[in-house]
């Protein structure tokens, strides 16, 4: 069995005179213990769960726990601003999934989903092998000229609620 964990600290906790790394580092400690124990069964999200309970330190963190059965299926955990996405000939985004061949799992928190197109991920990972899709976006982040999928998302949600018309109270 496969296991992949994406993590992200958050940087409030600095605030609070908190090393935000701590929580973290505790947190996949005890995630990796508890992949041994028989208990949680090749679950994520039990694995998530009682890593949590366990860890003691202060913090709080993104995370994404992937676990790839022989079987070809994928289980996977989150807490928080992150997703993971397969990528066959249409995008998914679920629970469990019976991976097949040529099959790619892309996983990231909302700065990178926010900022990069689906068909674009489907580009690089395929025609420009070597090119940091993390960069990309960055790059698409930091470009006041970039219509983000974030942006055309926010906008969508703007036109949607402005047509709606208020209640007249009689």
């Amino acid at each position: 069995m496969a296991f992949k964990v994406i993590l992200l600290s958050t940087d409030r906790w600095a605030e609070k005179d908190v090393n935000p790394a701590l929580f973290s580092r505790e947190l996949m400690a005890h995630c990796s213990t508890f992949l041994k124990d028989e208990e949680v069964n090749h679950d994520p999200q039990l694995v998530l769960m009682k890593a949590h309970a366990a860890t003691t330190s202060a913090g709080s963190a993104t995370v994404i726990i992937a676990m790839l059965e022989q079987a070809g299926i994928l289980k996977i955990a989150s807490v928080g601003d992150c997703d993971l996405k397969v990528i066959r000939k249409v995008i998914y985004q679920v629970c469990t999934i019976n991976l097949m061949e040529g099959d790619m799992i892309v996983s990231g928190s909302d700065g990178f989903f926010d900022n990069i197109f689906d068909q674009e991920i489907v580009s690089v990972i395929s025609e420009s092998p070597g090119v940091d899709e993390a960069e990309l976006a960055r790059k698409h982040s930091v470009d006041v000229t970039f219509d983000s999928p974030y942006s055309m998302e926010a906008r969508n949600r703007v036109v949607r609620w402005t047509t709606l018309q208020p209640l007249s109270h009689r």
